[in-house]
């Protein structure tokens, strides 16, 4: 069994932001490109480094990297819920943009620029696929006549991912089985749709064996650092539930509301309560 879940942000970042892993990241971003002249060689602009995490520089785990064609690359794995992680999607992208352009430099040098964003929960709405994307489009045509070029944001949802082993076709396919599905897998034991896959096969393998001692305790606190928040939200959300019957709801919404500000930002509480967002700062002040 995989000892290692690579949907934790940490796990994510050494796993396809090493070095010696460039060549997983390069399958990867080339399955779920597969419209785009397929990537040859990366530079990782922020490889991962141990030294880094533990000087606080590694705050947000997101990959950047460029190719040999001058395209560049974010790709970040969420694993907690996030309402508006569109708005942090445009704004990484943004500055992924903005790096290009050094002093002199012009504008007609800027490069396509990918935001791809892994998420490990449901985010687009009314959307039943699992893998959507977003571009600039002339929205007299419905086209996209290429002007404005420079753009492309992909949402990967892993929960939308129900597969069967047996439907497992796509390099995207065996990626998104490999993400939801790498700490449960056995590497001497894979199912046959994995095993002709040399990049996959690698992956598992290094999931089973990437950490050393040290690196290992940071992903269990991690881990439960994790654990904890989602423990807290249900558990206030359920004692909200309850108060909710024996004192009025918008009692039990302010009161889970004060639980949750421990561990969430006010507009998520705001979403998770029902109350409105000037409700939450109000109650925020009160702490």
């Amino acid at each position: 069994m995989c000892r290692i879940n690579p949907r934790v942000d940490f796990a994510f970042k050494k796993l396809f932001g090493s070095e010696e892993n460039k060549d997983l990241l390069l399958a990867l971003l080339n399955a779920i490109l597969s419209d785009e002249p397929p990537i040859v060689e990366l530079e990782l602009k922020n490889p991962y480094h141990l030294a880094d995490y533990k000087a606080g520089k590694m705050s947000i785990l997101d990959i950047k990297a460029c190719d040999t064609n001058g395209r560049w690359f974010n790709v970040e794995m969420q694993i907690s819920e996030d309402h508006d992680f569109d708005k942090r999607a445009i704004y990484y992208w943004a500055k992924l943009v903005t790096e290009q352009l050094s002093e002199g430099m012009m504008f007609k040098e800027l490069q396509k620029t990918f935001s791809i964003n892994i998420l490990n929960f449901n985010f687009v709405p009314g959307a039943e696929r699992f893998h959507n994307c977003y571009k600039i489009i002339n929205t007299a045509t419905q086209t996209d006549d290429k002007l404005h070029d420079v753009f492309e944001l992909h949402y990967l949802e892993l929960l939308k991912f129900h597969k069967p082993w047996a439907e497992i076709v796509t390099a995207l396919d065996r990626w998104s089985a490999f993400l939801a599905h790498a700490h449960t897998l056995d590497k001497d034991h894979l199912p046959e749709q994995m095993t002709g896959d040399a990049a996959i096969f690698k992956a598992i393998q290094a999931v089973d064996r990437m950490f050393d001692e040290e690196e290992r305790l940071i992903y269990d606190v991690r881990m439960q650092a994790i654990a904890d928040v989602d423990s807290k939200i249900a558990s206030a959300l359920e004692k909200g539930r309850e108060e909710g019957l024996q004192t009025g709801e918008q009692q039990a919404q302010e009161r889970i509301a004060l639980s949750l500000l421990d561990v969430l930002e006010a507009d998520i509480v705001a979403q998770k309560t029902g109350l409105s967002l000037e409700q939450v700062q109000h109650l925020q002040q009160k702490k």
